[in-house]
């Protein structure tokens, strides 16, 4: 190993001078002792394997209905397998070092994932789920709609937005809000809406400029967690009608 990377089946890192053992096919890079744990069959790399460093949420997304890019799939998929009984889901954070491996790893695989599996920490996952709304910027929604104080105007005004959504962005929402609500409903979790649409609402939610100042940043983040409450007060049928009968082979439920 020349330059160190983290290892694709335990996730610690390959030290520089040490051995590795790496796949001629999909290029995945292993420890030696992690050889027998290797997730297969692996394919072989595409030529775009590296997804771009920007762009908007289309150029991430599969080219079939719905279109949500698969690192938002492969996230909430073992968020719901295993972290459904974890306290403060989404509200703790993960260890930052491996946060930013598995955001490195994951934008280098492009279309061939490596298996989160093998994150022992699910409090990581979460770390790269959400992640993923922020680094590729899916300005969803701007706060104007929480001036809107009749709650029933309010969600009409809302679901009007979201069906004008870019088809990508409007994919994505719903499905990260249906799985929110999920997370809402484990009692095990003790995230209730409010505390998901703090966590979730600087994510989710833009600004009003390309280019706010720190005094609109400020301003803008309370009406951004408004719109995430007001978003999973919608209810779930709305969302589903996005996904199809595809949202079944998305995530467990």
């Amino acid at each position: 190993v020349i330059r160190p990377e983290p290892c694709g089946v335990c996730g610690s890192r390959i030290r520089f001078g040490k051995a590795a053992v790496k796949c001629r096919q999909c290029q995945l890079l292993l420890h030696p002792k992690c050889r027998e744990q290797c997730p297969s069959p692996c394919a072989p790399r595409p030529h775009h394997h590296a997804w771009p460093s920007e762009g908007v949420l289309a150029d991430f997304a599969p080219p079939t209905p719905p279109l949500v890019p698969a690192l938002v799939v492969q996230c909430v998929t073992e968020v719901e397998t295993r972290g459904l009984t974890e306290t403060g889901l989404y509200r703790v954070p993960g260890a930052e070092q491996l946060v930013r491996e598995w955001k490195r790893r994951l934008l280098r695989a492009g279309g061939v994932l490596p298996a989160l599996g093998s994150v022992a920490d699910i409090h990581v996952v979460c770390g790269v789920g959400g992640w993923e709304g922020a680094a590729l910027p899916l300005t969803l929604l701007h706060g104007a709609t929480t001036d809107i104080p009749d709650d029933a105007a309010c969600g009409t005004a809302l679901r009007h937005v979201v069906s004008k959504l870019p088809p990508a962005n409007r994919d994505t929402l719903a499905f990260l809000m249906l799985h929110l609500l999920r997370v809402s409903h484990s009692p095990d979790c003790k995230m209730d809406v409010l505390n998901l649409s703090r966590v979730f609402g600087p994510t989710l939610v833009g600004h009003g400029s390309a280019n706010p100042t720190p005094l609109a940043i400020m301003e803008d983040t309370p009406r951004q967690c408004k719109v995430v409450a007001r978003l999973l007060s919608l209810p779930p049928n709305f969302w589903t009608g996005f996904l199809g009968m595809e949202q079944e082979n998305l995530v467990p439920m």
